[in-house]
């Protein structure tokens, strides 16, 4: 059992921080609102949505592993994730963080850094009423950090619903913070 009873609820433009120690369950919470995982009990919701679709189809999941292809270009990860997701703004994205001029440049030799920068980029690229991201500000620098809060913001003054889990404060006041317990 990696956590019981845990509740929350979310309204339009709102953001929930997950917080606590490693192994609490932060990251595992995550996949389950994803659909990448199945609860023992319990259920998840999200109204406002369309029904036709899963909550994971409806969400923006941005986990540790950056899910790069490494033999393609920053501009080609891009058009595969558009071409996934069901359309984007590749401009938009590669310019969300600062990508334009490596879009050109093979995956495989970016940096952390920027490896984590084009990740986040397809929350520009393709819009998702949820955000899903497991420790998003890892690895950035302070101008990336202020690209991703300024995105943040942007997508939560929009109507957009975000669920960040973060051991480091984020530039944003969370109005839902959720506290996971150590792990047995």
């Amino acid at each position: 059992m990696v956590f019981t009873d845990v509740n929350f609820a979310l309204a339009s433009g709102q953001l929930l921080e997950l917080r606590g120690p490693n192994g609490a369950g932060k990251s595992s919470l995550l996949r389950l609102i994803a659909g990448l995982g199945e609860a023992a009990q319990g259920a998840i919701s999200l109204t406002g949505g369309s029904p036709e679709l899963s909550i994971g189809q409806q969400a923006h999941y941005g986990a540790h592993q950056e899910a790069i292809k490494t033999p393609l270009t920053v501009r080609e990860n891009l058009q595969f994730w558009g071409d996934f997701l069901g359309g984007g703004d590749l401009a938009a994205a590669l310019a969300a963080f600062d990508l334009e001029d490596l879009g050109e440049y093979p995956a495989a030799l970016l940096s952390a850094g920027q490896k984590r920068r084009l990740s986040l980029s397809r929350l520009a690229l393709v819009p998702r009423l949820l955000w899903l991201l497991d420790e998003p500000t890892l690895g950035l620098d302070q101008a990336s950090l202020e690209r991703l809060m300024k995105l943040l913001r942007g997508h939560l003054s929009g109507g957009g619903l975000a669920v960040v889990a973060t051991h480091t404060p984020l530039a944003l006041t969370a109005d839902v913070t959720l506290m996971l317990g150590a792990p047995a």
